[in-house]
């Protein structure tokens, strides 16, 4: 997935205000699990995210980009990173929360495979422990025929990146097509990366963390205006 833009993510998604989305969680999970002391960011990608909760809980994360799993055990040393699939992990111990965040969920990309992922992911909760999941845009939301892009101008690295918004696919996915442009000091570089994502609806989220045995809430701002699907384990 994101195989070959590994090595500029960070520098694509420089404006993201990581600290503060963590201050925000941080406090939803106060409220909702005041005892809280262990947490496991799902699909942690380069670790940005487990930097700032890492001042508030013990922290572990799960990845299954390769190269996001080297990044974010060069950015956290003493962290435990796992490389691992959020549809199949098991990682023998339970947290009390559980994150998947920066709509991460969107790739597992059917109904089906959205009930697996929670199921896995609640599986890893304490008693009492909170679910956190942060969607992808609501599928009544999506506009196709969008033009997007991220530009980066930094002194030794310039990255210009531009996407559309397709049409949804038969099977309810959207198939992105991020075309990047990569300057260096040792010159330039053209690719283009396929994401494959899908679109749920909140009661698709709703009912996927009630099937894993959670208590369902909708928080519909959330950390960046899309929301938070939260599930509370009972005692």
């Amino acid at each position: 997935m994101y195989s070959l833009s590994a090595a500029v993510y960070d520098a694509v998604y420089s404006s993201k205000d990581y600290a503060a989305e963590a201050e925000t969680l941080a406090r939803t999970i106060g409220e909702r699990a005041p005892r809280a002391r262990t947490l496991l960011d799902v699909a942690c990608g380069t670790g940005k995210h487990l930097a700032e909760l890492r001042r508030s809980f013990d922290v572990d994360g799960l990845e299954i980009e390769p190269e996001f799993v080297s990044i974010a055990r060069a950015r956290l040393p003493g962290v435990r990173i796992h490389e691992g699939d959020m549809t199949d992990f098991d990682l023998g111990r339970r947290f009390d929360v559980v994150t998947n965040l920066f709509s991460a969920i969107a790739y597992v990309r059917s109904v089906d495979r959205l009930r697996v992922a929670v199921d896995a992911m609640a599986r890893h909760l304490e008693p009492g422990g909170l679910l956190v999941v942060e969607p992808f845009i609501d599928r009544e939301d999506w506009v196709p025929g969008g033009v997007y892009s991220v530009f980066v101008d930094e002194p030794d690295l310039k990255v210009a990146r531009v996407n559309i918004s397709p049409p949804p696919e038969p099977d309810g996915t959207v198939v992105l097509e991020m075309h990047h442009v990569v300057g260096r000091p040792g010159g330039v570089e053209t690719f283009a990366e396929r994401h494959v994502l899908g679109l749920f609806g909140r009661d698709e989220y709703m009912d996927a963390l009630h099937a894993a045995g959670l208590e369902p809430e909708h928080d519909p701002e959330g950390l960046t205006g899309r929301g938070l699907f939260l599930g509370l384990r009972g005692p």
